[in-house]
């Protein structure tokens, strides 16, 4: 097993910083996944995070193309946390006020975003230590056991999370969950992306297409108002590819609320639920480099950096940008929990939580 790249500064970071944060930060360790084409892929064990994604240009060149730190530390304390390449949960994205009702029962959760739960809580899944295997030198399982009531969510959840890079450089996220108690879980991979490279300008150039004919507008804290709303004649419309940036600035409440896109987009599937479905497409091209997604999940969230401001200095020591990365998370709906219409986020004793991701990395 490989140890974090710039150990020794990586144990005095830890030990400078963790304070109990991170009960067991000695055993924080990086793995490093490398396919025959060259790609290589970095993960920590803290946080599942993806730190590092290495990919070519269309000349061969190879950059680092996912936003992330050098050092444990910069994960820990990062200033507005910003989820730098982490799994989140046990639910992804928001629940509306801290809570929801269960089988006639009330659940709180911490308000980590302004009066509502965000990504897991305090310590979600991002801020724990998993158990980590390096199956082979392309593959690592995480695991993780969160404990009944831990972040006030029920149930004893049992989480597996499975990094697999192909030689067709196509890294796929297989999920798995069990639990001993009804739970609402929606997990998702919160990696930043810049196709350019990392720390290298803004997004807003990269050409985006989302399968998508509908999107979940939201209120004024981001909380979905219940609706599907058509992308059809709107700046949500990436049915086609398009420029980031072209409608970003529009007048439209939407973009008003999020600062920009920072919305779920209902994806068209295709198939049985449980089946891969096209999700994105994006295009750099100055590089480029072409980043695909396909997934299981029947919602998208695309998010595009609109909280960063270059306050964060990145592992190339150059700061993020307001716009410098995108995310793209699959997913269930936000709120689900909440939301009768949405499709069910509730995984019950007995059943198994599956979810896969592929993201497939060329270029043209």
């Amino acid at each position: 097993m490989k140890t974090f790249s710039l150990l020794t500064a990586v144990v005095l970071c830890l030990a400078a910083s963790a304070q109990g944060e991170v009960e067991d930060f000695d055993s924080i360790k990086l793995y490093t996944l490398k396919n025959n084409a060259g790609m290589t892929v970095k993960v920590t064990n803290y946080g599942a995070i993806i730190t590092s994604i290495t990919v070519p240009d269309r000349n061969g060149k190879m950059a680092d193309i996912a936003l992330g730190y050098n050092c444990v530390e910069d994960y820990i304390n990062a200033v507005d946390k910003p989820y730098f390449g982490a799994i989140v949960g046990r639910y992804g994205n928001r629940i509306a006020k801290g809570q929801f009702t269960l089988n006639g029962k009330t659940y709180s959760l911490a308000k980590n975003n302004g009066e509502n739960h965000l990504h897991g809580g305090i310590i979600g899944l991002d801020k724990v230590v998993w158990e980590a295997t390096q199956v082979s030198p392309t593959k690592i399982e995480l695991n993780y056991r969160a404990k009944d009531r831990e972040e006030g969510y029920p149930g004893n959840l049992k989480i597996k999370v499975t990094y697999t890079l192909t030689n067709k450089n196509q890294l796929i996220v297989d999920y798995l969950a069990t639990t001993d108690k009804a739970t609402p879980i929606n997990l998702t991979q919160h990696t930043y992306f810049n196709l350019k490279g990392e720390g290298a300008g803004n997004i807003l150039d990269h050409e985006l297409m989302l399968n998508a004919s509908k999107y979940t507008p939201v209120d004024e804290t981001l909380i979905p108002t219940g609706k599907l709303a058509p992308v059809a004649g709107t700046p949500f419309d990436f049915t086609s590819s398009k420029p980031i940036g072209r409608d970003i600035n529009k007048d439209h409440q939407q973009l008003k609320f999020g600062g920009g896109f920072d919305h779920n987009w209902v994806l068209d599937k295709s198939g049985k639920e449980n089946q891969l479905t096209r999700a994105a497409k994006v295009f750099e091209p100055e590089s480029g480099r072409v980043l695909e997604i396909s997934t299981t999940e029947p919602g998208i969230q695309f998010y595009c950096g609109n909280f960063l401001d270059g306050r964060l200095t990145g592992k190339s020591g150059k700061p993020y940008v307001h716009r410098g990365g995108f995310c793209l998370e699959t997913q269930h709906f936000p709120d689900s929990p909440n939301q009768p219409n949405f499709p069910s986020t509730i995984l019950k004793p007995g059943e198994e939580y599956k979810s896969t991701t592929v993201f497939q990395f060329s270029t043209k």
